[in-house]
């Protein structure tokens, strides 16, 4: 049978019994702090652990709110660059063209010609800040996917008049206004 280093040691006379009790007390000892110390360890470690989780979940929510805030800013950035590379230049407009802008009447100066189209869909009123530019509908449409609340006024292109329209037959003076 095999023997244990201890009992080996002690038939060969080179330790004696007082001194294999204490060594089997202190490993005793040992082995029953390294229970607790795991134990504990293991709680420190658990919560270590759920405190780098909810950090990485924090950071990733930061992050997805960084990235929706630049991604708002991007468009409205382009929303603005659109605006402004293909606005209709209104600086000689006499005639007041009246639009709705929310719950208010707002007013600009526009020419006879961009009155005609504004009211054909032909073009259409963007905001830019606290202004207002008029913009071809193509334009418009664009900005429309982008952001609806930018376009205040997109009238529907009318190509022909309807077959059932009583009055097809009345042609619309161009200087009516409402």
């Amino acid at each position: 049978m095999a023997k244990s280093l201890q009992e080996q040691l002690l038939q060969a006379g080179l330790i004696d019994n007082k001194k294999l009790k204490q060594a089997t007390k202190e490993k005793k000892k040992q082995v029953k702090q390294q229970h607790r110390g795991a134990a504990q360890t293991n709680e420190s470690e658990e919560w270590a652990k759920q405190a780098r989780e909810a950090k990485l979940e924090k950071d990733r929510e930061l992050s997805r709110l960084a990235n929706e805030e630049a991604q708002k800013k991007a468009i409205a950035s382009q929303i603005v660059q659109l605006i402004e590379s293909h606005k209709i230049d209104r600086s000689r407009g006499e005639i007041g063209y009246q639009f709705t802008d929310g719950s208010k009447i707002k007013k600009i100066y526009v020419t006879e010609a961009i009155q005609g189209q504004l009211a054909n869909g032909r073009c259409a009123i963007a905001r830019l800040g606290s202004s207002y530019e008029v913009i071809p509908t193509a334009t418009a449409q664009k900005i429309q996917e982008r952001d609806e609340g930018s376009i205040v006024l997109l009238n529907t292109m009318q190509t022909k008049a309807d077959d059932d329209d009583p009055y097809a037959g009345y042609e619309i003076p161009d200087d009516l206004m409402w």
